[in-house]
């Protein structure tokens, strides 16, 4: 009944100045942040059992990450502190609309080895969770990713996937992306895609032909987010569209890791082979109350703020 998030912790530095390109900005807010990160707050905030995996520098930004994280409710024995790396940050100014002009500076993160992880037990988790596109870089990291895949297979685990695709982290090699992209959907029991990425992954043009191309190639669950239209659900029984929560967006950091923690929060206890045969109402039940998550945490100025007011209350609103 325990979740292994695994990937990047890292530091949002968020541009006050709201509307201006980071070009422009000259106010900014630090904030913690990271895709897996954000999703094991999520889980925590919750209520479930989860452990982090990742690398920060022996910096007092890596030491914020891991004291908010151990505040916050997660586990943070694997989270390594690297002596010879900074701790990554990411900058972020946002838009009128709540997107995000978005720059990567990448430090301590990349360099998390299978010999930082000698020890982890992955029959200790349900399930395991890989959760952001800097896995798909070259480095430690990127091997990292695959072996614990394998080794999470091998002991049973559900897996859970969200390739998290920024442009600024492929500019010029997007088919390494979609590449590794499909191993992973191939390989897991569950994953949430943007439409965005939806479109990339597949190559087509619209979200529906993505979804029937996809159900396809996995037998995986799958959730396709859709903004205010709602949530494409992909299960055994078809597809289908819940719909989506209406709020005034503040921040859309870390709506999407809401979504998936919530997900996997109400997944807990459950095995990969009993995945498939959930009843339909249990699914739609579970993505309207991800999507009050993911609305939620759009509320409030940076993801793991947003998450100090996310508990499992929500569900019943």
């Amino acid at each position: 009944m325990k979740v292994l998030c695994i990937g990047e912790a890292l530091i949002d530095m968020i541009c006050t100045d709201r509307g201006s390109r980071l070009s422009d900005g000259q106010n900014f807010l630090k904030k913690a942040g990271g895709a897996p990160a954000n999703v094991a707050a999520a889980i925590a905030a919750l209520g479930g059992q989860v452990d982090m995996a990742a690398k920060v520098g022996k910096d007092p930004f890596g030491q914020h990450l891991i004291d908010l994280m151990s505040e916050m409710g997660v586990n943070t024995k694997w989270v390594i502190q690297d002596p010879n790396a900074f701790t990554t940050f990411a900058f972020v100014s946002l838009m009128e609309d709540g997107e995000r002009d978005f720059y990567f500076n990448r430090g301590a993160d990349g360099q998390l080895s299978m010999a930082d992880l000698a020890g982890l037990n992955l029959k200790e988790y349900n399930i395991v969770h890989f959760g952001s596109a800097t896995g798909f870089l070259p480095g430690p990291l990127q091997a990292t990713y695959i072996d614990l895949l394998n080794k999470a297979k091998e002991a049973g685990a559900l897996i859970s996937f969200d390739p998290n695709y920024r442009h600024l982290l492929f500019p010029n090699n997007t088919s390494s992306f979609i590449v590794q992209s499909w191993h992973y959907i191939a390989a897991c029991d569950f994953f949430k895609l943007s439409d965005e990425e939806a479109l990339l992954i597949t190559g087509l043009d619209t979200v529906d032909a993505a979804a029937a191309v996809l159900r396809t190639k996995t037998n995986a669950v799958f959730a396709i987010t859709l903004g205010k239209e709602g949530t494409l659900l992909s299960t055994s029984n078809g597809t289908e569209i819940i719909a989506s929560i209406p709020i005034t967006a503040v921040d859309a950091t870390g709506a999407g890791d809401a979504f998936v923690g919530a997900v996997l929060y109400q997944l807990l206890g459950t095995s990969p082979s009993a995945l498939p045969t959930l009843p339909i109402e249990s699914w739609r039940t579970m993505i309207a109350n991800a999507n009050k998550a993911g609305a939620r945490t759009c509320e409030y100025m940076g993801a793991m703020e947003a998450f100090k007011h996310l508990n499992n209350s929500i569900f019943n609103s």
